[in-house]
């Protein structure tokens, strides 16, 4: 969807048929794609995400009498309404449903709350009906879109004078500690600080943000997004998992995070975690990933874009056998796009499902496309949604 025309149009209309009002403004906040640097941003490292031109979309008014009423036009249910002042996490032993999508902009509101950005008995109320054209469960951060999009809202209807990474910061916080996923940084940045034409090189130790240039269709090339329609749940256990398997690397290496494990002794750091081979697994993909992730720009910077696909596919492999977070899916979409003629792919996201991503030239992409969709065809499985990656603009307002 154009969401510069229609989708304005769209949250407007639904934020009057809702709230029976007129919003101030409406603002967006796109998904995105992680080129390379999967489950590393938690463990102090680098990370490459660009943003997708597919966004949520929040029609807002501030209310003034500390009531947070939220609607989504993509889900079922009526207006949740709830009390600022009565925002607090569930505690970690109680369990069960923490509130379902409207935990998500309500954990944004405790999180602005809790860091004293909103101040004052009822700050932060506020009218919120929400849009997406971002894949829910398609590992395309729809939840950090979510996130994000309330944020810059509320930045803006309270005048609290934010920078985009102190948002992206803020929503992590809601996510970690309000809904109780222990995601890292990558996916609230992507979603804050994105830049047109450009994928973001992260190093999520010292928060340093470079935009660098990727532009496709200049040298002839699609960036496809294969969505497997496999849906995952992060919240499940596997990715929290996955976090304490790597705090426990670090803590045997003696390291603050394995970020610290330098690639050239890499061998070394595994040979010190011989007898485990869980952890032996997951210290390699973490080094090599963020490895892999230095060699990526260095190949954008010297413009060699076609040479990263196999970049790519190692990293695949890597997320397959030493993460162990694909599926026999995205497995099926990187073997059959590279036997098709794709440079490289990878599965993008927390893994478990979700979505891989393509690099094809653009003469191949309808060909490439066609295969994997028949190959899943062959397998038995559900038709996948194939789409461009387009690098987009991060989170801004758009009426």
């Amino acid at each position: 969807m154009n969401d510069s025309v229609s989708g304005p149009d769209r949250a407007v209309e639904g934020f009057r048929k809702v709230f029976g009002a007129e919003p101030e403004g409406v603002w967006a906040a796109p998904g995105r794609v992680n080129l390379i640097g999967e489950h590393t941003d938690y463990n102090d490292g680098f990370v490459m995400p660009l943003a997708l031109p597919h966004t949520c979309l929040a029609a807002a008014r501030a209310r003034t009498d500390g009531v947070l009423r939220l609607h989504s036009g993509d889900a079922p249910g009526g207006v949740v309404e709830l009390r600022v002042d009565d925002l607090a996490p569930v505690a970690d032993d109680a369990g069960g449903d923490r509130g379902g999508w409207a935990a998500y902009p309500a954990g944004v509101v405790w999180a602005l709350r809790d860091a004293g950005v909103l101040s004052g008995d009822g700050a932060g109320g506020a009218d919120l009906h929400y849009t997406s054209t971002v894949p829910t469960g398609a590992g395309l951060s729809s939840s950090a879109a979510l996130e994000v999009v309330t944020a810059t809202a509320l930045n803006e209807l309270y005048g609290l004078g934010l920078e985009p990474m102190r948002i992206a910061q803020l929503c992590q916080r809601a996510e970690n500690v309000f809904v109780g996923v222990p995601c890292g940084i990558m996916d609230q940045t992507a979603s804050a600080c994105c830049a047109e034409g450009h994928a973001l090189f992260l190093d999520t130790r010292e928060m340093a943000l470079r935009q660098v240039p990727f532009d496709l269709a200049a040298d002839g090339l699609r960036l496809l997004v294969v969505d497997t329609q496999v849906k995952h749940e992060l919240g499940d256990g596997a990715y929290a998992n996955r976090r304490a398997s790597c705090e426990a690397g670090a803590r045997a290496l003696g390291v603050n995070a394995l970020r610290d494990v330098a690639y050239e002794h890499l061998d070394e750091a595994l040979g010190t975690l011989a007898g485990d081979e869980i952890l032996v697994k997951r210290v390699r993909h973490v080094v090599t990933e963020n490895h892999r992730v230095e060699e990526v720009i260095e190949r954008l910077d010297a413009g060699a874009t076609r040479s990263i696909g196999p970049v790519l596919t190692d990293g695949h492999a890597s997320c397959r056998d030493d993460f162990e977070i694909s599926c026999a899916e995205l497995d099926l979409v990187v073997e059959t796009a590279n036997a098709a003629g794709a440079l490289g792919a990878r599965m993008t996201g927390g893994g478990f499902g979700g979505s891989a991503i393509v690099l094809v030239e653009e003469a191949d992409a309808e060909s490439v496309g066609k295969a994997v969709t028949e190959a899943f065809a062959a397998a038995g499985y559900r038709a996948p949604r194939i789409f461009p990656a387009v690098p987009s603009a991060g989170a801004r307002r758009l009426a």
